[in-house]
């Protein structure tokens, strides 16, 4: 048998996004500190995207793994459908107190793409328990929710999901919107209006798609209108939510709120998983009746764990905290000052920004993909240099842990600008 962890790992295990037969052995991180990680063989990484979007605070923190820890001698888990308990009732109350008033009703699931669904089925039968069933989704193109099928389903059709695409249901996938095109989406909302059960999106930043971004004012218009054509509208801040967007949620940008609301990512400060799904009062309501068959039967064995749900509520300690947010705002600034010193480059295809996340889309032969080849070079170079990001193919992004120092932001900065010299 393998002595070192990355050979005993390729002999068992089966990795996401990876290409078993090609790739090479995954590297076995032995510790988490800070913003980085340190592997086997004493490698230190400096973790430029949280891991996956997922670590606000840094890696192993002591005040979440303290809290976590006395949680886990007090309750671990218990079931949640006729059970309740305290860090369940504390994050809820504390969550809704800070999202936008019409969210009233929290139900709790395990991750992103499960938070998706809840919402999707929510919707659903919210018109088939008025007797009014609509089953049509409308959706961004680009779109990413997930990769079980309702979030595969609505998000883009591509070479993700064609092995599937006679099992995904109908969705109509329009385009983000822009002060140009608003009218235009209007018109095509209206065509489908009688048949749209709901209407799903990303706001301000389509994350898989290559951080794209679109501006807040063109999308509160086009909720508004949803809003005005009796549609629902399902907001997903599994990624964008907890500080990513310079503002606590996406929501926060917004003069329209939605009538439900997804969460995980850094929901918990990448402690654990879990997925939240919110919702308004009168989509709670639609499913209250003496017939049992209105009931919302969904839900996870590990629905609202008491250690998830303290994590959570750590996280939001940190998350509130003045310096934290001062150092959103640090990361935002800095970020927007890079940005602008590169933009005219000659390799610098397009640059996105908003809030703590930064995309450079880099000039190539191909054209931007995922799979354009240039990524795997581009993820090799930084790694070299002891910085962990994952291009989305000819794009590259930070996403921070929000304790990284100008420092340490100053280092990344300085081999992306040697990055686009020698690559």
């Amino acid at each position: 048998m393998p002595h070192n962890l990355s050979s005993r790992d390729a002999a068992v295990n089966w990795h996401p996004y990876t290409q078993m037969q090609t790739a090479a052995d995954a590297i076995a991180i032995v510790r988490g500190s800070g913003v980085y990680l340190y592997d086997e063989p004493g490698n230190r990484y400096l973790d430029a995207i949280a891991s996956w979007w997922v670590t606000l605070h840094g890696h192993a923190h002591p005040y979440i793994a303290q809290k976590v820890s006395e949680q886990l001698y007090q309750l671990e888990q218990v079931i949640f459908a006729g059970f309740t308990h305290e860090p369940a009732v504390l994050l809820s109350e504390r969550l809704l107190a800070l999202l936008p008033s019409a969210q009233q009703k929290v139900f709790y699931s395990d991750n992103g793409s499960t938070a998706v669904e809840v919402a999707l089925k929510m919707c659903i039968q919210y018109r088939y328990n008025q007797g009014k069933p609509k089953t049509k989704i409308l959706a961004f193109k680009n779109a990413y929710h997930g990769d079980t099928f309702g979030a595969m389903s609505v998000s883009s059709r591509g070479i993700w999901t064609e092995p599937f695409g006679n099992m995904l249901f109908e969705v109509q996938f329009i385009d983000p919107p822009t002060i140009d095109n608003l009218e235009a989406l209007k018109s095509c909302i209206d065509t489908y209006t009688d048949e749209l059960a709901c209407f799903i999106y990303e706001p301000l930043i389509q994350g898989a798609a290559g951080m794209l971004m679109h501006e807040a004012p063109a999308l509160s218009a086009l909720m508004q209108h949803c809003r005005s054509r009796g549609i629902l509208m399902i907001q997903d801040e599994v990624f964008v939510g907890f500080g990513r967007t310079g503002k606590l949620f996406a929501a926060n940008h917004l003069s329209e709120q939605p009538d439900i609301m997804c969460f995980s990512k850094g929901l918990t400060g990448g402690t654990m998983p879990m997925g939240i799904t919110t919702c308004s009062a009168p989509i709670f309501e639609a499913f209250l009746s003496d017939d049992q068959y209105k009931t919302l039967f969904h839900g996870h064995s590990f629905t609202a764990n008491p250690l998830a749900c303290t994590a959570a509520l750590a996280s939001l300690d940190l998350l509130l905290q003045e310096s934290t947010q001062n150092s959103i705002q640090e990361l935002s600034a800095a970020h927007c000052r890079f940005a602008r010193s590169i933009t005219t480059h000659p390799k610098v295809k397009a640059i996105r920004h908003t809030g703590t996340i930064l995309a450079i889309e880099w000039h190539t032969t191909q054209d931007t993909s995922y799979f354009n080849h240039i990524g795997t070079h581009l993820y090799q170079y930084f790694l070299q240099r002891g910085i962990l990001i994952r291009p989305l193919g000819n794009i590259i992004y930070l996403v921070p842990p929000y304790c990284m120092t100008q420092e340490e932001l100053q280092y990344i900065y300085q081999v992306i600008l040697e990055a686009l010299e020698e690559v």
